[in-house]
């Protein structure tokens, strides 16, 4: 053999033992606590590479033991492992028209901190003093518990910000500098950390993939009903990101005009998902009954006050979303839908009941309805998300993962 394939066959060796921990690493994070042989038979692994892995693991900060397990089986009892939450931490920044949030997540998937603000956004130049000075606070907090243990931060924030105010019920002059302005670049330079962007609704879905359904299903599709309403894709265990980094972008979706006298008439013979399904119409159709709503904390007084737009808003939602959800299907051919909001976990869960019955009124022939899920996260599922991007690229299994992602072991290394 030469030296040219040896050093090919030692690379490709390298490039397979970082695969496993991060395989190792997505198994413990999907069962939670398991011992070594646990692991062996959700990896697919010999006890002896498993032992080498979790040693390897151990050695980097990133498992730790908890115990151990007395009962169910023969011999001695099996130590138990878990993902060690200092051994890591991200930084998520997300941007919206109303608000910013900026957020601290450990590996294990806990929200350490949070800082938020609730008005109009501001000028990119002083939105970024504002949320600098805020990583600079998380930093510090996750610097005491663990030093150096900090990934990057994880950026979320809507595309086209200046865009379909007049859907969004919004005048804010300031959102027209966003659409040229490289926050990205500008919050790493500032920071001084790595900085990985994202759509939002596709941040929502990487918490969704880490920490919530993701630990049962690696296909599904993702929306999320906010002041407007967003999405991710997710397939055989990884987000999908599209040419533009908007793939799952169903604000976009065209849907039939709405029914309700609240809803602006579209320019043409379709509207746009956004128009029908998000928090914004809500508030439009609150409104349009005589309830004054500015504010989404002022939607549960409004809301108590007059139950009837919410159902007729619920109704015009849900005929909305049936055709985009079957859409998503058919294309993507994905078995399952999370569906996720703002709004709270009684009306998400309305809304879901009266979709999965929608569904199965529309499905076509020969076709079966999608198993529909309600979200995890809720309101944090933004800021959630894009904390946990540095942790999923760093971390997790991906198709791309041993061609351009950096090893755990450097990490530790970095650690040290």
């Amino acid at each position: 053999m030469t030296s040219a394939s040896m050093a090919e066959r030692g690379l490709t060796s390298a490039r397979i033992r970082h695969y496993h921990h991060r395989i190792v690493l997505q198994r413990l994070r999907r069962l939670g606590e398991a011992s070594k042989a646990d692991l062996a038979r959700a990896a697919n692994l010999t006890n002896t590479a498993i032992g080498e892995i979790v040693s390897d693991l151990q050695s980097y900060g990133l498992i730790s033991v908890v115990g151990k397990r007395y009962h169910g089986q023969r011999g001695q009892p099996a130590t138990l492992l878990r993902l060690e939450p200092t051994g890591a931490y991200g930084i998520g920044v997300r941007i919206d028209r109303n608000r910013i949030e900026t957020a601290l997540v450990d590996l294990g998937g806990h929200l350490v901190d949070k800082r938020s603000h609730d008005h109009p956004l501001p000028p990119p130049q002083e939105a970024l003093a504002l949320i600098a000075a805020d990583v600079a606070a998380l930093h510090a907090t996750a610097e005491g518990a663990s030093p150096g243990r900090v990934l990057g931060i994880g950026l979320a924030q809507p595309y086209n910000l200046g865009a379909w105010l007049d859907r969004l019920n919004l005048d804010i002059p300031a959102l027209a500098q966003w659409d040229s302005f490289d926050f990205s670049a500008a919050l790493q330079e500032a920071t001084g950390l790595d900085v990985h962007a994202e759509n939002d609704g596709t941040a929502a879905a990487i918490a969704e993939l880490f920490y919530g359904f993701g630990r049962e299903s690696d296909d599904f599709v993702y929306f999320f009903i906010g002041p407007a309403i967003g999405g991710g894709v997710v397939l055989a265990g990884d987000y999908r990101r599209g040419a533009t980094g908007n793939a799952g972008d169903v604000a976009v979706l065209p849907v039939p005009p709405s029914r309700l006298p609240s809803t602006p008439p579209p320019k043409g013979p379709f509207d746009i998902l956004l128009a029908r399904a998000s928090v914004a119409a809500l508030m439009r159709h609150l409104n349009w009954h005589g309830h004054k709503v500015s504010e989404p904390n002022e939607l549960p007084a409004a809301i108590a006050a007059c139950p009837q737009a919410l159902e007729e808003w619920i109704a015009d939602c849900v005929e909305a979303l049936v055709g985009p959800v079957l859409s998503a299907q058919a294309l993507l051919d994905v078995p399952n839908v999370v569906l996720d909001g703002d709004l709270g976990t009684p009306i998400m869960k309305e809304i879901v009941a009266r979709l999965e019955t929608a569904l199965v009124a529309a499905i076509p022939e020969a076709r079966s309805a999608p198993t529909l899920r309600l979200g995890t996260f809720g309101s944090t599922a933004h800021a959630l998300g894009a904390a946990t991007l540095p942790l999923f690229i760093d971390f997790a299994p991906r198709a791309t993962v041993s061609a351009s992602a950096r090893p755990i072991a450097a990490l530790g290394e970095t650690r040290a």
